[in-house]
């Protein structure tokens, strides 16, 4: 089937307007808005570290320190850890302030 290069342009745009607009309320969705409390966040955490202990997140969670921590951040909220840490995991004796702020929201 042949377009027009008149439709073809429209559609091309219409394509790329509409997944902006699906990159961009997924991206919001991720945040909720609402901070979360540093007592909610060690509440939840600590539920993790027994889900992790008891082997529900698998064995490579409990070969180090650090692999616990990211399977905890992980559980804690796998969105977020996707968004703030999946592309560059907590390293062995690296201590991350900042980007674990953005858990807070």
């Amino acid at each position: 089937m042949a377009c027009n290069p008149r439709g073809c342009a429209s559609l091309f745009l219409w394509l790329v307007l509409s997944l902006h607009i699906l990159y961009f309320t997924t991206a919001v969705d991720a945040k909720s808005g609402h901070r979360i409390t540093d007592a909610e966040i060690r509440m939840k955490k600590d539920e993790c570290y027994a889900d992790i202990e008891s082997g529900l997140w698998g064995l490579d969670c409990k070969t180090s320190i650090i692999a616990k921590e990211n399977c905890a951040l992980r559980c804690l909220s796998p969105r977020c850890y996707e968004l703030v840490y999946e592309s560059d995991p907590l390293e062995e004796g690296e201590k991350d302030l900042i980007r674990s702020q953005e858990y807070k929201y």
